[in-house]
C-alpha cells in the first residue's frame, strides 16, 4: 500500500472514530418517568418534573456526558413507551424483575425498599400478623410460606388497591388474590386518595413511598402494617430500564450507577428524598 492511501486511510479512519464519539456526546436521551410517585418522582406545581430519580438521573447522565430530557408518562404504558421509541430509557421506579427482564434490558440497581400492605390507623386490617418482620419471598423454607397464609388469612375480605403494572400488582396477584378484592388505577395518588376515604380497605405500595405520603396532613392516617416484602417475584431493586438493542448504554448507564454508589451521591440524594439511605 502506497503512503498517500495509507494515509487516506488512517485519515477516514480517524474521522469516522471523531463523528461517532461526536454522534455519542451529542445525542439526547429521553428519560421516561411517571411523576407522581413520591419521592422517586414528582410533578411540581409549574409542571416540572422532580425527584430521587429525576436529581439522580440528571447526574448520571452528566457523568456519561449526554444532554437528558424527562417526560411524564402513565406508569402502565411506561415500558411500551420505551418499546416504541418514545423514550430511550426509564426511570419510574421501575423493578427490574424477572418477568419484565424477558422484555426489556435494566441497568444496576440504584435502588431497593420492600413492599408494604398500608390501611387507615384505625381500621380492622392495622395489626396484621408478622409486623414489620422481613419477609424474602425467594426463601421457600416452611416460617416464609406459614406467614404468607397468616396474613392472607387475615386479609380475608379486604379490598386491596393497587397500581397497574406495578409489583405491588404482581404481589398481591401472585400470593394475597384469595378471598381479596382487588382494584386496579392508574396513578398511586389515586390509590391514597381511595384508601383516605374508605373506598378501599388497603394498598400496596413501596415503604419508601409511603413513609412519604404519611408526611403529608392528608394521609397522616395511614399506616404500614404486616411484613415488609422483598426478594423473589420483586426483583433486584430499582433500574434504569432499557431496549434490549442498547448495550452500550447500558454499560454507560451502569458505569455511572457504580461512580455514584462509590462516591456516596446516590446515599446523599436518597437521604434527601427518602429520609434513609436505599443505596442497594
Amino acid at each position: 500500500m502506497t503512503y498517500p492511501r495509507l494515509f487516506n486511510l488512517v485519515w477516514i479512519i480517524a474521522l469516522a472514530s471523531s463523528l461517532s464519539q461526536s454522534h455519542a456526546q451529542s445525542r439526547v436521551l429521553t428519560i421516561a418517568t411517571e411523576g407522581y410517585f413520591r419521592p422517586y418522582n414528582l410533578t411540581r406545581s409549574d409542571g416540572t418534573l422532580d425527584g430521587y430519580e429525576v436529581e439522580l438521573g440528571q447526574h448520571l447522565c452528566q457523568t456519561m456526558k449526554v444532554e437528558c430530557n424527562f417526560i411524564a408518562i402513565p406508569f402502565d404504558a411506561i415500558i411500551t413507551s420505551l418499546q416504541i421509541g418514545k423514550a430511550d430509557a426509564v426511570m419510574g421506579a421501575l423493578s427490574a424483575t424477572k418477568a419484565r427482564e424477558k422484555v426489556i434490558d435494566f441497568s444496576i440497581s440504584y435502588g431497593r425498599t420492600p413492599q408494604v400492605f398500608a390501611t387507615l390507623r384505625d381500621g380492622p386490617y392495622s395489626k396484621l400478623p408478622h409486623m414489620e418482620e422481613n419477609l424474602d419471598l425467594s426463601d421457600n423454607q416452611h416460617e416464609t410460606e406459614q406467614a404468607v397464609q397468616d396474613v392472607t388469612t387475615a386479609i380475608k375480605g379486604a379490598t386491596v388497591g393497587v397500581v397497574g403494572g406495578s409489583i405491588a400488582q404482581s404481589l398481591i396477584n401472585a400470593y394475597f388474590r384469595e378471598g381479596t378484592t382487588i382494584r386496579e388505577y392508574k396513578t398511586a395518588e389515586q390509590v391514597d386518595l381511595d384508601l383516605a376515604n374508605g373506598r378501599i380497605d388497603m394498598q400496596v405500595t413501596a415503604r419508601s413511598y409511603l413513609n412519604t405520603i404519611q408526611k403529608t396532613q392528608a394521609y397522616c392516617d395511614v399506616v404500614m402494617t404486616g411484613p415488609l416484602f422483598k426478594g423473589g417475584l420483586l426483583g433486584r431493586g430499582v433500574a434504569v430500564g432499557l431496549r434490549k438493542d442498547e448495550a452500550d448504554l447500558k454499560r454507560q448507564f451502569d458505569s455511572a450507577i457504580m461512580a455514584a454508589k462509590a462516591d456516596g451521591t446516590i446515599k446523599r440524594l436518597s437521604e434527601k428524598w427518602f429520609g434513609f439511605d436505599v443505596t442497594p
